[in-house]
């Protein structure tokens, strides 16, 4: 990508009324556009970070046996009355609203019932499970507080799993392959040293749920934390029973603050039974499927990474979702000749770089200073800066830098790409 076509520009000065750094930096990096409170537009840069993500994880879903869909974001008033999720006063998330036909429906906040209800159809024997589907879907929560920029808005994006299973077995086999997986996700997006699983109440349906809470001083939630086995209890279930459970005391776990970052929670029998969702055993018996419901906060993750990683001159994003591996900087020389072979060069190590897949944003702007150049490679946040010029050119090298690094070093073309 030439940075030169890029349509949205850096900005120096913070964007009114935002008190997140995860917003401020990405709306002054040009990844993000705000609508409203709570609703954020995705940039091109923005979006390559989101579909990264996304990647990691359909790669480890579809891993564990996911099948990948996605529901409509419209839903049957009906299907949410026969589960009591409708008019719950625990649920007053919903934004709804009325078709021109008269019928009253909901904007998804999430999906358990329809995609039970659509289990229905496809769903009748003990041959036809279990069944693991999952999609990436814009949930819409009528939030009362939205001030945490992408972590928490009123629009975002979520990966939501539900597994159908015909018996407890097959159905914690399923769980512990799930809490494996999320390990791997958080691991491989750069949040596997501070993600922990958190034990959580699990209402009425199970002892427990479980949280993927990830430890930053911006978080919402207090946890205390088992270093050594790492787990955590959440605040709600730290009782002397849980901890006995856990084989784990008091004077053991620390008090720290978290986000959470995903979830993952054992419906059981009961929202099949709501919805009539049963297969026939092998003997001809009819049964309730046992669902599970499993979620990640796509746009919550880009925000905690944002949150915990950057610095204070910017974004510093991990390799494995930044929105390119190489920023390449052609630096403008004084005279016309030197210019035009400082950007041959530049050119040929921009085509060179393609041709070995290595994806790379390439400031080719001729109207920006070397300063305002850098400041904005620091803004944006991409692994690696390669700055060619006159002075490296002279000296048949490019200059190399980290952006999580402080010094810039010397290397040849040819040993960088071997690097990488």
């Amino acid at each position: 990508m030439r940075q030169s076509q890029l349509f949205t520009k850096t900005r120096k000065d913070a964007p009114k009324g935002e008190v997140s750094k995860n917003a401020d930096l990405l709306i002054r990096g040009g990844f993000i556009h705000k609508e409203m409170a709570g609703v954020y537009a995705y940039l091109p840069l923005g979006l390559r970070v989101v579909e990264k993500i996304k990647q990691i994880i359909r790669e480890e879903m579809n891993n564990i046996g996911g099948q990948e869909i996605i529901m409509t974001a419209l839903q049957r008033k009906e299907l949410w009355e026969m589960t009591d999720r409708w008019d719950d006063a625990n649920v007053d998330v919903w934004f709804k609203a009325m078709l021109k036909s008269g019928t009253e429906v909901g904007f998804g906040w999430s999906h358990e019932e329809p995609i039970t209800d659509m289990m229905k159809h496809y769903l009748n024997s003990y041959r036809d499970l279990p069944i693991y589907v999952y999609q990436f879907q814009t949930k819409l929560r009528n939030e009362l507080r939205a001030k945490s920029g992408i972590m928490r808005g009123r629009e975002f994006v979520m990966k939501d799993m539900y597994s159908y299973t015909a018996n407890t077995e097959m159905h914690e086999k399923f769980y512990a392959g799930v809490i494996d997986a999320y390990h791997r996700v958080f691991e491989r997006i750069g949040l596997g040293d501070r993600t922990f699983l958190t034990f959580a109440s699990g209402g009425s349906f199970t002892q427990f749920s479980h949280e993927f809470q990830t430890l930053t001083d911006v978080g919402e939630d207090t946890i205390y934390l088992h270093r050594t086995k790492k787990l955590a209890i959440n605040q709600e279930v730290l009782t002397p029973e849980v901890m006995s459970q856990l084989g784990v005391s008091r004077e053991d776990l620390e008090e720290v603050r978290a986000v959470e970052v995903g979830n993952i929670f054992n419906f059981g029998e009961v929202k099949s039974k709501q919805l009539g969702l049963f297969y026939r055993d092998e003997q001809g018996n009819e049964k309730p499927v046992i669902l599970g419901s499993y979620g990640i906060g796509i746009t919550r993750l880009m925000g905690t990474i944002v949150e915990i990683l950057a610095d204070e001159k910017g974004l510093v994003w991990p390799e494995s979702i930044a929105p390119h591996k190489v920023h390449l900087i052609e630096l403008s020389a004084k005279d016309d000749a030197a210019r035009q072979t400082v950007k041959k060069a530049a050119e040929e190590y921009y085509a060179k770089l393609l041709a070995r897949g290595i994806e790379v944003l390439y400031d080719d702007r001729a109207d920006r200073s070397a300063g305002e150049k850098f400041a904005d490679s620091d803004l944006i946040g991409i692994p690696w800066r390669v700055v060619v010029s006159e002075k490296t050119l002279a000296q048949k090298i490019i200059e190399v830098k980290k952006r999580a690094e402080k010094e810039a070093r010397l290397s040849t073309f040819e040993h960088f790409i071997e690097e990488l």
